[in-house]
């Protein structure tokens, strides 16, 4: 095979493939072992099947429906492009008697449209809108498997991993944010052994480049004039889009963004100290010659006094997952959600809201019990340790790799801790006794 990405080779007998592909499924759901020459890329997905704990007589569970797949679908990023892919794919899809199905990038299918007959008959497998077709759910597959290893891919025939699968040929690409390269999901072609074919790989790879570039054109790089965009999550340094321009923030003044968005009608001068200073001995002069620097940092109207507020309506990530909790958009809000706000701040109220969030989202994902969204949260820096979790996680994916981790972890956050050193009896040294200090009468920040 001259494309290990290609399920069929020019001249090759589709239904011989077909047969030679059975044999060696059923040689390594009983024994492990890949005889050759199942392609690595199909080879590969086998094992990481195994090892999520996927049977191969198992099926697709529909885990998005109703009210939460249209109010999430409304949001993602790829609604944006779907009149693009029905006029690239539809009519292909119809006349072809295939499916063009579009999935983000935990794998659960969004939209599932083409021949009617052939929908029909991919609702006995659960290829619907709503359904986790994830590789770590199902195994192989295109679009699963597509968004596993961020590449296009093709999967023919008994290369599926699950056997109710294996009459489908599908082929898949992913689709990245043209801004930040982050993986949005993926689009799939679906239908018979006629798609076993180098075009369809080349046609759905050349659908997904167009829909980045579409992306690229509908989505500005900087925010309409009358409204400023603020990134504070999984960074130290937050970013705001204002005025037609992108700057980067200091620390502080990202605590600052962040506060005065959270609170449109402004804050005293008092109650920024409070909200940034942990140390009663900042004084206002201090906080005044911050905000100082934020506003010539800013441009001219932009932070106003009197209290300190922002000029113009302010969209953040922060509101973003806010929201998506509030309305039980709970996949929604785990996908805005890329880590802790500002998680080396140790402003008081900063600290306060990053905690805040941070447990209202992991408590939303215990309660939801979706294995994917667990082991996205499990596996992030943040969530590493994050025992609870781990556990939910092997509640619903117990896998030898899920279960030793848990048990390292139970090990190391159980463990008794060690007694603490006294010191000698015969020691002379004493800690220094210091006098208590009380904090200085602050004047009002006017």
């Amino acid at each position: 095979m001259t494309d290990p990405w290609v399920a069929l080779e020019p001249g090759a007998d589709p239904a011989e493939r077909a047969r030679f592909l059975r044999r060696a499924h059923d040689t390594f759901t009983k024994a492990g072992t890949v005889p050759r020459p199942v392609r690595s890329v199909v080879a590969d997905s086998w094992r990481r099947s195994a090892r999520a704990g996927v049977g191969p007589d198992g099926t697709a569970s529909v885990e998005l429906m109703d009210g939460e797949l249209g109010a999430y679908r409304a949001e993602h990023p790829l609604a944006r492009v779907m009149p693009l892919f029905r006029e690239l794919m539809g009519t292909f899809a119809a006349d072809g008697e295939h499916l063009l199905a579009v999935c983000d990038a935990h794998g659960r299918l969004l939209w599932v449209e083409g021949h009617a007959a052939t929908r029909r008959k991919a609702q006995s497998m659960n290829f619907v809108p709503g359904a986790r077709w994830a590789e770590s759910a199902v195994g192989t597959n295109a679009p699963g498997t597509a968004v596993a290893v961020n590449r296009p891919v093709q999967v023919f025939a008994a290369e599926h991993f699950i056997r109710r699968v294996q009459p489908w040929t599908c082929a898949a690409a992913p689709v990245h944010d043209p801004r930040t390269g982050r993986v949005l999901g993926a689009v799939d072609i679906t239908g018979g052994d006629g798609l076993a074919h180098p075009h369809s790989l080349g046609f759905v790879q050349a659908v997904a480049r167009a829909a980045e570039s579409h992306l690229a054109l509908l989505a500005p790089e900087h925010p309409a004039g009358d409204t400023a965009e603020l990134t504070a999550l999984g960074c130290d340094e937050a970013r705001l889009f204002a005025g037609g321009r992108k700057v980067r923030l200091s620390r502080r003044h990202s605590e600052l963004l962040v506060l005065l968005a959270r609170h449109p009608e402004g804050l005293t001068g008092d109650e920024l100290l409070c909200a940034l200073y942990e140390d009663e001995s900042v004084t206002p002069v201090t906080l005044r010659a911050e905000l100082a620097r934020l506003r010539g940092f800013l441009g001219p109207g932009l932070l106003a006094s009197r209290p300190y507020r922002l000029t113009v309506p302010v969209e953040s990530d922060v509101a973003a997952v806010e929201r998506h909790l509030e309305t039980g958009a709970i996949t929604a809000a785990a996908a805005a959600y890329t880590g802790p706000l500002l998680p080396c701040s140790q402003a008081p109220a900063v600290v306060h809201l990053r905690r805040r969030l941070a447990d209202g989202l992991r408590a939303a994902l215990i309660a939801r019990r979706d294995p994917d969204l667990l082991a996205d949260w499990a596996h992030a820096p943040w969530g590493e340790d994050d025992l609870d979790v781990w556990r939910a996680l092997a509640a619903v994916r117990p896998t030898p790799t899920v279960r030793a981790r848990l048990a390292a972890l139970e090990t190391e956050l159980t463990a008794p801790a060690l007694p603490p050193i006294r010191p000698s009896a015969r020691s002379s040294i004493r800690p220094p006794v210091r006098p208590p200090v009380r904090p200085p009468v602050r004047p009002p920040v006017r």
